[in-house]
C-alpha cells in the first residue's frame, strides 16, 4: 500500500475518541498517531477488528483471508514498520518512545510467527469458530441495535453470496491445500481436530440462536447456505486433514519458544518451571492450617485440604440462582475494596453473566470480555461464567463444572474476573486514557493475567476462611499451570499426569481439568504460563515499591498508578513505578 493511501486512512480513525472521558493528553495524541497507521492496515484486511473495536463502518465487511490478501497485509505492515522505526530513532517523548518500542516488537515478532507457520505448519482453521465470532460482536445486547442487521450481511459475504466475495470455506481449504503441498510441514494433532469438530454444532446453533434473539430478517436462506457449507468443510477436514494428524500433541521446540514470547514470558521454561515447583509446594503448606480450622469449626472428618474442598463444593448453586449469588459477592468485594482502600472504584456497576454454550465452545473457563476501546458507545466489559463444556469425541453429554457454582469459589472467581481484576482494569483503561499501543499491541497473557491473580492475592486476607482456601487452590492452579504446560510440551509427563496433579491435588472437576489439559496441549500451549509469571513479577515491584516508600507506601495510589499505565510489560512497568511513582511519593 502506498504510504499516503495508508495514513489517509489511518486519518479516519484518528477523528474517532478512544475512551469515554477527558480529552487525551499530549504523549497520548502523539503516540495514537502512530499506532493508527498500523490499526489501519489490520482492520483493511481483517474488518472483524474494526467490529470489536466499536467502529461501525466495518460491519458489514468480512475478511477474506486468501494467500495474496496475506502477502498484501506484509507488504503494508512492513512499509509502516520502517516509518515506525525512524520515528523511534528521532522520538524524545519518554512514553512515545516506549510506546513505538511495544508496537516495533509486537510487529516484528508477528513477522517471526508468520514465517514459521508458512514454512512449517499446516493449521487447523475451524471455519464454523471463525464465523461465530465474527457475529457475536454484532449480536451482543451492548451492541447498539442498528449494528445488528450488519451481521446478515456478513453471513451473505461469508457464504460467497455476495459479488467480489468468495466463500470462506472455499478459502480456507485453498489455504490448507497450499500448506499440504509444501515438503516436511508438521500437521495439527489429531485431538485438536477430533475435539474441536465435534463441538463445532454449538457454534452453528449459537449463531441461529443469536439471529432469532434481535429478530434479524432474511437471515434464513443465506444462514443455510452458509450452514451447508460449514458442516461440509467440517467433512472436508475430517477426510483430508485428520487422516494426517499428529499423535503428538508436543509443538516443534520453536513454536512453543515462539508462543511463550507472544504471552509475554521472557524465562526459559525449564526455569519457569521450577519457580512453580517450589511455589505449589509453598501453597499446600499455607493451605494446610486453613482447612484444619475449617475442619474443626465444620466438624469434618478429614482436614486435609482436598477432603474439605470436597466438602465445601457439595453446596453447589443451581440455575437461576448462580448470577445473583455472583452479584451480591460483587458488593461484598466491593465494599472491602473501598473500605481497605485497595484501589479507586467507578460508580458504574459491573457486569456478569452466564456463558452460551457457543461461548463456551469459543472459551470453557471463565473469562472477561473486553469493551470496545477505539469507539465505545458505553459498552463495558463482562465477566462470563460457563457452566459446563461441550461434550468431545466419544461423549454423548456435556460434562458438568462444579467449580465455580459454590460459595467459596465465588470469592476469587470475581475477584480476578470482575473487581479489582479484569473487568477494572479493562474499563478503567477506557474511563481514564491510555494510548492504542499500550491498550492493542502490549495486550499478552502476561500483562493481562499477572493483574487478574494479583487481584485475587488483594482481596484473600478479607475473604472469610473457605474463601481463603479456595482462593489458595486457585493459585495453587496457576502454579501447577506453570510446570504442567511446559513439562507436557517437553515430553516430560503425559496429560494423564496432568489430570491426575488437577483432580486430585488441585481438586478440579474432570470437567475442568479436561478444559485445562486442552489449553496445554492444543488450544493454547504456553498461555496458561502467564498467570504465575505476571503474578510474580506484579508482586516483585510491590515489595520493591513498599521498601523504597516505607511507611509512604499508600496501596491504593500504587494500584491507580498501575491500571494507569495500560498494559505495559514488566520491564517498563518496573521502570514506571520507580522512575515516576516512587519519586512522587
Amino acid at each position: 500500500m502506498n504510504r499516503t493511501i495508508v495514513l489517509s486512512f489511518a486519518a479516519a480513525l484518528l477523528t474517532l475518541p478512544v475512551r469515554a472521558q477527558e480529552p487525551a493528553a499530549d504523549w497520548i495524541a502523539a503516540s495514537n498517531k502512530y499506532t493508527n497507521v498500523l490499526l489501519a492496515v489490520e482492520m483493511k484486511h481483517n474488518p472483524e477488528v474494526g467490529s470489536n473495536q466499536g467502529l461501525r463502518q466495518f460491519d458489514t465487511e468480512v475478511s477474506q483471508p486468501t494467500l495474496a490478501d496475506e502477502d498484501q497485509e506484509r507488504q503494508e505492515t512492513e512499509v509502516v514498520l520502517a516509518t515506525l522505526k525512524n520515528a523511534a530513532k528521532q522520538q524524545t517523548q519518554t512514553e512515545v518512545a516506549q510506546d513505538l518500542q511495544i508496537v516495533i516488537r509486537k510487529v516484528e515478532l508477528e513477522f517471526r510467527e508468520q514465517d514459521f507457520d508458512r514454512n512449517h505448519k499446516v493449521d487447523f482453521l475451524n471455519a464454523s469458530k471463525t464465523v461465530f465470532s465474527g457475529l457475536r460482536v454484532l449480536l451482543d445486547e451492548q451492541t447498539p441495535s442498528e449494528r445488528r442487521p450488519a451481521a446478515v450481511v456478513r453471513i451473505r459475504k461469508y457464504a460467497g453470496l455476495e459479488a467480489g466475495y468468495k466463500s470462506l470455506t472455499e478459502i480456507l481449504k485453498q489455504r490448507v491445500l497450499e500448506q499440504m503441498a509444501k515438503p516436511g510441514v508438521v500437521y495439527p494433532a489429531r485431538i485438536q481436530i477430533e475435539t474441536e469438530l465435534s463441538r463445532n454444532s454449538n457454534y452453528l446453533e449459537g449463531m441461529a440462536t443469536l439471529l432469532r434473539k434481535y429478530q434479524l430478517t432474511d437471515w434464513q436462506e443465506p444462514y443455510s447456505k452458509l450452514k451447508s457449507q460449514l458442516v461440509d468443510y467440517d467433512a472436508w477436514t475430517k477426510a483430508n486433514v485428520l487422516p494426517k494428524a499428529r499423535a503428538d500433541f508436543r509443538l516443534p521446540p520453536e513454536e512453543y519458544a515462539l508462543n511463550l514470547e507472544d504471552y509475554g514470558i521472557d524465562l526459559p521454561p525449564g526455569q519457569l518451571a521450577a519457580m512453580a515447583h517450589q511455589a505449589f509446594s509453598d501453597i499446600q503448606a499455607e493451605m494446610k492450617p486453613i482447612a484444619a480450622q475449617i475442619a474443626k469449626e465444620r466438624h469434618l472428618p478429614s482436614s486435609d485440604y482436598r477432603d474439605v474442598i470436597r466438602e465445601l463444593k457439595k453446596q453447589q448453586l443451581v440455575g437461576e440462582a448462580i448470577l445473583p449469588f455472583y452479584l451480591q459477592r460483587l458488593k461484598q468485594i466491593e465494599k472491602i475494596i473501598v473500605d481497605q482502600q485497595i484501589v479507586s472504584l467507578p460508580e458504574r456497576p459491573a457486569r456478569i453473566r452466564i456463558a452460551s454454550a457457543a461461548e463456551t465452545a469459543q472459551q470453557p473457563a471463565p473469562h472477561m470480555v473486553p469493551p470496545p476501546f477505539l469507539h465505545n458507545t458505553g459498552e463495558k466489559g463482562e465477566f462470563v461464567l460457563p457452566l459446563n463444556i461441550p461434550a468431545g469425541p466419544g461423549q454423548s453429554m456435556s460434562e458438568k463444572y462444579d467449580d465455580f457454582t459454590f460459595d467459596a469459589a465465588a470469592w476469587t472467581l470475581t475477584a480476578h474476573e470482575a473487581r479489582p481484576g479484569h473487568e477494572l482494569q479493562f474499563d478503567s483503561m477506557l474511563e481514564r486514557g491510555v494510548s492504542l499501543a499500550r491498550f492493542r499491541y502490549a495486550f499478552n497473557s502476561t500483562n493481562v493475567e499477572g493483574w487478574g491473580l494479583y487481584s485475587e492475592y488483594l482481596i484473600k486476607p478479607y475473604m472469610p476462611l473457605e474463601g481463603q482456601l479456595v482462593s489458595l487452590d486457585y493459585r495453587l492452579m496457576r502454579a501447577a499451570r506453570a510446570f504442567l504446560d511446559p513439562e507436557l510440551q517437553a515430553g516430560k509427563i503425559q496429560p494423564a499426569d496432568a489430570f491426575r496433579v488437577l483432580e486430585q491435588d488441585v481438586v478440579q472437576s474432570h470437567a475442568f481439568a479436561q478444559e485445562e489439559v486442552e489449553r496445554y496441549t492444543y488450544r493454547a500451549p504456553g498461555q496458561a504460563n502467564s498467570y504465575f509469571y505476571g503474578y510474580t513479577k506484579l508482586i516483585a515491584v510491590r515489595r520493591q515499591t513498599e521498601s523504597a516508600l516505607g511507611a509512604r507506601f499508600n496501596q491504593r495510589k500504587f494500584h491507580d498508578f498501575i491500571l494507569a499505565q495500560g498494559l505495559l510489560p514488566p520491564d517498563l512497568m518496573r521502570k514506571a513505578v520507580m522512575e515516576e511513582f516512587v519519586p512522587k511519593q
